[in-house]
């Protein structure tokens, strides 16, 4: 039998690795996409508006990864975009999904360790209690606006996900210029920890949750072994055979990134990947060196 899944917000690092990886172990992947369907493997529609559940129909699964870039400037407008994109997506379709004839048998939807707030030393699992800030509200949020499914007896998981390393930008890429010029540096104190994981773990992690039934709610998608800020950026600056000799101070964070610097750049989550370790997932990338080295060094 031919197994189809429906898969949102593809167009970052995740979706360009996970997309292929899906159509080679046999899913037929149907994307939702805003604007206009340009063939039968495209569903249109619009987060911000009510969803039709017979649209979105006879679906074995549902991954939903859509929503605004974190990366920016946090203007009021742009922190809107940032939780509407997500809240209202994910209840839409939730709810959408809720009320289908054929339910799918998971519904997988994206969150963040931003969960968990800025936690210093302490380490977190997917037991841990919420956090504060902007981003720790939103994930409550993102993660509560799939109730719907929950209450309909879909399998529903959260992917908190750490900063995904991949050669297709996103935080990495963001990062690179500044390294490879010998420019880069531990940000603040360099402290703070990091929880990353590298993008094939990433997809691998899905596709475990995808066939592992007794997987539910939160999952931690990050790497056994977080690092400090200090020890990233020495490793990415040695990986790039670069000196890591300019720091960003943490004034300099704040007056060029705002708001955002705090939660994103200064703030620390160690976070361990709980359930994923239990389930048996098996790493190919545990530590931080290898998985840097296979990205940069193609």
């Amino acid at each position: 039998m031919n197994s189809r899944i429906l898969v949102s917000g593809v167009s970052g690092p995740i979706g360009a690795a996970l997309l292929p990886s899906l159509k080679s172990s046999g899913w037929t992947v149907v994307r939702l996409v805003r604007g206009q369907a340009k063939n039968q493997d495209q569903i249109s529609w619009d987060p911000a508006r009510p969803i039709r559940p017979e649209s979105v129909s006879g679906f074995d699964a549902v991954i939903h990864l859509a929503g605004e870039t974190i990366f920016g400037r946090w203007t009021a407008a742009k922190k809107a975009r940032i939780r509407d994109s997500r809240v209202l997506g994910t209840q839409h379709l939730a709810q959408a999904l809720a009320e289908t004839k054929e339910k799918p048998q998971i519904f997988i939807c994206g969150s963040a360790i931003g969960y968990y707030g800025d936690r210093g030393d302490e380490a977190l699992s997917e037991e841990s209690a919420p956090g504060a800030g902007f981003l720790a509200e939103v994930c409550q949020e993102w993660e509560e606006a799939t109730t719907p499914a929950v209450q309909a007896g879909i399998r529903t998981v959260h992917l908190r996900t750490g900063i995904v390393l991949s050669p297709k930008g996103g935080a990495l890429g963001a990062m690179l210029l500044p390294f490879k010029l010998g420019l880069g540096g531990r940000t603040g104190n360099g402290q703070q920890w990091m929880s990353w994981i590298d993008v094939r773990d990433m997809v691998g992690g899905i596709h475990h949750v995808l066939k592992n039934e007794l997987i539910q709610g939160p999952v931690n998608m990050v790497a056994p072994k977080p690092v400090r800020n200090a020890e990233f950026a020495a490793t990415l600056a040695n990986v790039l055979s670069r000196p890591a000799i300019f720091p960003m101070p943490a004034f300099a964070a704040r007056t060029l990134f705002g708001e955002m610097a705090e939660e994103l750049l200064l703030g620390s989550q160690k976070v361990d990947p709980a359930k994923l370790i239990a389930s048996g997932y098996p790493f190919r990338y545990s530590e931080l060196r290898a998985s840097l080295e296979s990205i940069l060094k193609k």
